[in-house]
């Protein structure tokens, strides 16, 4: 599962929701979305627009939790 960092980064930056609506043309609820905890269905291309909008690397806005068990490793 993916963590989003996306919460974190404006919060830092100062930036708020309606800040980066205006800024990237994505609506409230799109930006919410990506800041949920654990991101889910949420396009690439809206990460890259988050991204630039925050002067960072889409792989910045989140994090594998691979939980406490770490990755999972199946065999045939």
């Amino acid at each position: 599962m993916l963590t989003s960092n996306v919460k974190e980064i404006m919060e830092k930056q100062g930036v708020t929701i309606r800040a980066m609506a205006e800024k990237t043309g994505l609506s409230d609820v799109t930006i919410l979305r990506a800041r949920r905890k654990h991101i889910a269905q949420c396009r690439l291309s809206t990460l890259e627009i988050i991204a630039k909008c925050l002067g960072c690397k889409v792989k910045d806005l989140f994090e594998e939790d691979l939980g406490p068990a770490g990755p999972e490793i199946y065999h045939a």
